[in-house]
């Protein structure tokens, strides 16, 4: 997958997942572009000397002024990778529209103006590009998001409209896809859940390929796609 010369941002570039798909463009000769909330989050980034790294923050995604702001001073955008988000259990009774609403505007709001952005700034080049959003198991198997349903309907909300910009933007070369994990093989999830079979969850290396093709050129006819990245779990 060549990425040489090819701009590409990702949120969430700092975390773990994040740093996976940061590595594996860095190795494909990308350079990347790496928006983030705190200060902090960039100081501790391991790779934030790379000459190709190119981190820029603070910026709340759910903030359309600074999303714009960061998508118009780029250069030619080739693909826009949305791993932004955050997770949080919570039965209906005990969440309120305040956490229902953080739940929102961290998954979809985040995502959806980036997409925004994103979309602009390739039709602005007329280059086409590719754009990749993070849903989950819960948005594919709403089920499964018993317990955390605020989370479950925020991430669907993702996969809702990655199928529809799939569709949208397909005629400018645009193409839009959408990777739904289950649990990721964290140290943070592995602490929060220290009897499970870690074996069996996607490794965050193997969940970063599914979206390094899908980002890259090679992918010439993949759109609306929902891929599930499950593992054995």
């Amino acid at each position: 997958m060549d990425f040489r010369d090819r701009h590409v941002v990702v949120t969430g570039g700092t975390g773990a997942l994040g740093l996976a798909v940061v590595r594996a463009l860095l190795r494909e000769g990308a350079e990347v572009h790496i928006p983030y909330l705190h200060r902090a989050e960039a100081e501790r980034f391991p790779d934030r000397n790379e000459a190709r790294v190119h981190l820029t923050g603070p910026i709340d995604l759910a903030v359309e002024s600074e999303v714009d702001r960061l998508y118009a001073g780029l250069p030619q955008l080739w693909a826009s990778i949305h791993l932004a988000g955050g997770f949080a259990m919570g039965a209906i009774a005990e969440t309120d529209r305040a956490a229902l609403m953080h739940q929102i505007e961290m998954n979809f709001v985040s995502c959806y103006l980036c997409c925004r952005a994103a979309a602009i700034a390739m039709r602005r080049g007329q280059a086409g590009g590719r754009i990749v959003n993070v849903a989950a198991r819960p948005a594919l198997e709403p089920r499964t998001g018993a317990g955390m349903s605020a989370y479950a309907a925020s991430k669907a909300a993702v996969a809702a409209l990655t199928q529809a910009l799939g569709e949208e933007l397909a005629k400018d070369g645009i193409l839009v896809n959408a990777v739904a994990p289950s649990i990721l093989d964290t140290p943070a999830n592995r602490s929060a859940m220290p009897k499970a079979k870690h074996e069996l969850w996607p490794k965050v290396e193997e969940v970063a390929t599914t979206i390094l093709f899908l980002a890259s050129p090679e992918n010439r006819v993949t759109r609306g796609a929902l891929a599930p990245v499950y593992g054995r779990a």
